[in-house]
């Protein structure tokens, strides 16, 4: 059963920093292409970082470039967020994705808040 479980979630000061984990069972991590979503109260989801199967490429929408990498260890089937110089806008439940043969399945989510 596929299953992706996000974790590292938390409160956090104005530029400070955060790393999230999210950890895949059930399926050939190695095979697949992993994202990470936010969703801030009264927002629609939104993609904020993507790595290829092999993590040579990578994809981060211009909010968040330069400020959050996304990484992965096909050894501990384990992506990661690592999340630089925060910003309250930044505040929002972030979830982990995979799509597995055409179904996309999303973990519960980890509430990340930046606030002085």
């Amino acid at each position: 059963q596929v299953q992706v479980v996000e974790s590292g979630g938390g409160l956090v000061q104005p530029g400070g920093s955060l790393r999230l984990s999210c950890a895949a069972t059930g399926f050939t991590f190695s095979n697949y292409v992993m994202s990470w979503y936010r969703q801030a109260p009264g927002k629609e989801r939104e993609l904020v970082a993507a790595i290829t199967s092999a993590g040579i490429t990578t994809n981060y929408p211009d909010s968040v470039k330069g400020r959050f990498t996304i990484s992965r260890d096909s050894a501990k089937n384990t992506v990661y967020l690592q999340m630089n110089s925060l910003k309250p806008e930044d505040t929002a439940v972030y979830y982990c994705k995979v799509r597995v043969v055409y179904r996309d399945y999303w973990g519960q989510g980890t509430q990340v808040t930046v606030s002085s």
